[in-house]
């Protein structure tokens, strides 16, 4: 089709986005995309009704999903009909699963708090497949995003036709039915025994990496060494990709040919075999590209050549049959990097690579082209990406293609046929893994080829597009000596250009985090005068038994500070301060000293430190942080304001919420009060010394406690504006009804119901807003 597939792929893409988006805009990219195929690339007049018939088709298909895209369950419903679609997820004492509603013909994820030991083990080994239970469960809304940049569960389910969830109090196997199995619930049932198998009979590290490149499973990984293949950029070689199935199926092929089966006979069989293939390893999104792929070749070459289809036709018709019957898909991070490495890689086929004969060359060359293709997109979904990419995909994608993939093939099918593989096999393995995760933990720990950058705005995101367009096109006129300096000056502008934005950006903003029952205040001054960060929040740890622990349980500071932080491009921290030593309040705090620079700490002036105040001290130490303790009278500036410290006394004894550190600054125009958990004789020793004091904004003691934030406070400081940070249905009652009513006549945000807060400054003058806010508008 000479290419032209991709034209009609992008005006399907067009068509899908102008129904999630806003229509004109769209519409009129659409109406110059149109203009420009009519002009410059001398479409015929058959092949623009194509284009017009593929942006409507796709427009439509975009908007059946959005009004199919909610769920038909009544609220009160609690009797359910389930078949189970998927593996079940076992971790600590959570059981989670997808089933589908045979009444309302629906999906659900399932989840149940496990009773026991025993039961988790049996629940483990439990094939869900097969089975019609009667369960009775509550429905549960899936949480949402309520801070800027963060992980939108709700949003995560719903692109997978998920809605509701059903919260269960008994075993969701306890009344059941066996039905008749169908060749996919077969091929779902052979999968999950694969992966048990793998877990019974191999180490820990063997059979995780096996799980992953024969099942496209990772669910027996480590978190910590998950976490090293993401900042080291190869965690791509975890996932079934077209690399693991074209090395498959050509092996698959190859025998087939070796034992005497005609080629007619094999394409006819791969294309049977490829479907299947794709259900066995999880019908992830770069699986079904794979697959897409690799089928429709088949099926041109079954057709012997009657129509001809090129890479680029391929991977188009591909994206075009994918979105067709998922349109949702395209939000996905896994089918944006797939797509866009791989055309990266295909529009690079024709006229660079050609030029790089040797292996090495051609290596380097690809990991450069791919990370070129995947920047946007990391940088949007995950706001950084690792230089140290190029350099870890050069030495793993040949460890990954040549000996991790034949290898764990052939000890799997070793294990299978004589019921043990060889000790020395295992040993040889094991050793290559030791190395590698070793590695691949030093490498990650390399912060300065980390490059943080935010999520990229629409703008941001568009320009880029055109700076890595631009690096292509010159690339492939030749890399002579003038192209060669602007190939570099164009690689430096897209790594350096949105980190200068940030840093030029003359809008200030100060933030309440939503952490749950806890805090966290942002205080970010614009062109880089100052970004101090007020607590990190903290999760609440109770001491449970070992079997109930989850692998990677929620911590406030890693989840949802940092990324946060990252999200906005902020990587340093000039000051890191710590209200009092309250886990609610400064739990997160080691998490933030891992991942974001910290140029000082500041902490209360107190007789006796708690535990978590000592071993962030003695983290501090160890990276040569400053801690600097405060007390009444002490203060600090920069160009734009002065921070007063009001509380504690120096030295202070007595209860922690007391001895919180009180701070008043002016920001953006505003008085600010940041007291921590002050308590109301805290308050009274400040309104005394302090009698004058007046403030715009209060951060309202101790999450509304009725023990903070007194009657005799209010009427002293006469706040406009009152921030309470809280989590949602707490069990403590926070913010108390007297609490609430002694702030009446103040403007009330509270991170429960509104999520993030925000007061967005330019120089004196600024807006307040709330996250919910905005994304309901």
């Amino acid at each position: 089709m000479n290419n032209k597939c991709f034209y009609f792929a992008v005006a399907a893409l067009l068509g899908v986005l102008s129904s999630f988006f806003f229509f004109l805009s769209v519409f009129f990219c659409f109406i110059l995309y149109f203009y420009l195929l009519y002009m410059f690339k001398n479409f015929t007049r058959q092949q623009l009704v194509t284009v017009l018939v593929l942006f409507f088709t796709f427009f439509y298909t975009g908007q059946h999903t959005i009004t199919h895209n909610t769920t038909k369950l009544p609220d009160a419903l609690t009797n359910f009909y389930l078949k189970y679609t998927e593996n079940t997820k076992v971790d600590g004492d959570l059981l989670q699963v997808m089933a589908f509603d045979i009444q309302y013909k629906e999906k659900l994820l399932i989840r149940y708090k496990i009773k026991s030991e025993a039961e988790k083990e049996a629940l483990k080994n439990t094939i869900f497949y097969g089975r019609i239970c009667h369960v009775y469960g509550i429905l549960a809304d899936p949480s949402i995003a309520k801070n800027h940049n963060a992980f939108n569960y709700r949003k995560y389910l719903a692109g997978k036709q998920i809605y509701k969830i059903v919260e269960v109090d008994h075993n969701p196997l306890n009344k059941c039915a066996e039905v008749k199995s169908t060749p996919i619930t077969f091929i779902k049932k052979v999968r999950f025994t694969g992966i048990k198998y793998l877990e019974k009979h191999f180490p820990a590290e063997i059979a995780a990496l096996s799980a992953a490149l024969i099942y496209g499973d990772r669910s027996m990984f480590a978190p910590e060494v998950l976490i090293n293949y993401q900042k080291t950029g190869i965690v791509h070689l975890l996932a079934i990709s077209g690399l693991h199935v074209s090395l498959l199926i050509g092996m698959v092929f190859y025998l087939g040919l070796r034992v005497g089966l005609t080629r007619q006979f094999m394409i006819n069989f791969l294309l049977f075999l490829l479907p299947v293939y794709a259900i066995l390893t999880g019908a992830s999104p770069s699986v079904i590209r794979a697959v897409l792929m690799l089928f429709l070749v088949l099926l041109v070459v079954r057709w012997k050549k009657q129509i001809k289809l090129s890479p680029m036709d391929v991977i188009s018709l591909t994206l075009m049959i994918y979105v067709f019957f998922s349109p949702l898909i395209i939000f996905d991070a896994g089918f944006q990097l797939s797509f866009s490495v791989s055309y990266g890689i295909i529009i690079s086929a024709y006229s660079i690579f050609p030029r790089y004969k040797g292996i090495l060359s051609a290596m380097v060359v690809t990991s450069i082209i791919a990370q070129l293709a995947a920047i946007p997109i990391l940088l949007y979904h995950f706001f950084e990406i690792s230089f140290i990419g190029i350099l870890a995909n050069l030495l793993y994608i040949p460890l990954f293609s040549y000996v991790f993939l034949p290898g764990f093939y052939l000890l799997y099918l070793i294990q299978l046929i004589f019921g043990a593989a060889p000790s020395f096999l295992i040993t040889f393995f094991m050793k290559i893994i030791t190395l590698a995760n070793g590695l691949i933990e030093k490498l990650a720990d390399l912060s300065f080829a980390q490059l943080v950058t935010g999520r990229p705005n629409m703008l941001l995101f568009i320009i880029y597009l055109v700076i890595i367009v631009t690096i292509f096109l010159t690339w492939e006129a030749g890399l002579y000596q003038k192209q060669r300096l602007k190939v570099i000056l164009l690689a430096f502008i897209l790594i350096t250009f949105q980190n200068i934005w940030n840093w030029a950006n003359p809008f200030g903003e100060v933030s309440m985090i939503d952490v749950g029952q806890g805090d966290s205040i942002l205080i970010h001054y614009p062109f880089g005068k100052g970004t101090y960060l007020i607590d990190t929040g903290g999760t609440i740890q109770f001491e449970e038994d070992e079997w109930k622990k989850s692998a990677n349980p929620f911590e406030t500071g890693r989840d949802v500070v940092v990324p946060f932080l990252k999200g906005k491009g902020i990587t340093k921290l000039d000051k890191l301060i710590l209200t009092h030593g309250d886990s609610d309040h400064i739990g997160g705090a080691l998490a933030v000293l891992k991942e974001i620079e910290v140029s000082q700490i500041i902490m209360p002036s107190v007789a006796e430190q708690s535990n978590l105040e000592s071993d962030i001290i003695q983290e501090a130490k160890i990276k040569g942080i400053p801690v600097i303790m405060v007390a009444e009278g002490s203060y600090w500036e920069n160009e734009k304001s002065k921070f007063y410290v009001l509380s504690p006394k120096e030295n202070f004894q007595g209860e922690r919420n007391s001895g919180s550190i009180a701070i008043t600054a002016n920001i953006g125009g505003l008085n600010w009060f940041f007291g921590g958990d002050l308590d109301q004789e805290g308050e009274e020793r400040i309104i005394t010394k302090y009698p004058n004091l007046k403030i715009d904004v209060l951060k309202a003691g101790h999450h509304g406690s009725k023990t903070s934030t007194s009657e005799q406070f209010i009427s002293k400081i006469k706040p406009a504006v009152s921030w309470i940070s809280v989590g949602e249905h707490n069990r403590y009652g926070h913010p108390h009804d007297e609490v609430l009513e002694q702030l009446e006549n103040t403007t009330i945000y509270r991170t429960d119901i509104h999520g993030a807060i925000t007061y967005r400054f330019y120089q004196e003058s600024g807006t307040f807003s709330s996250f919910l806010h905005m994304i309901k508008q």
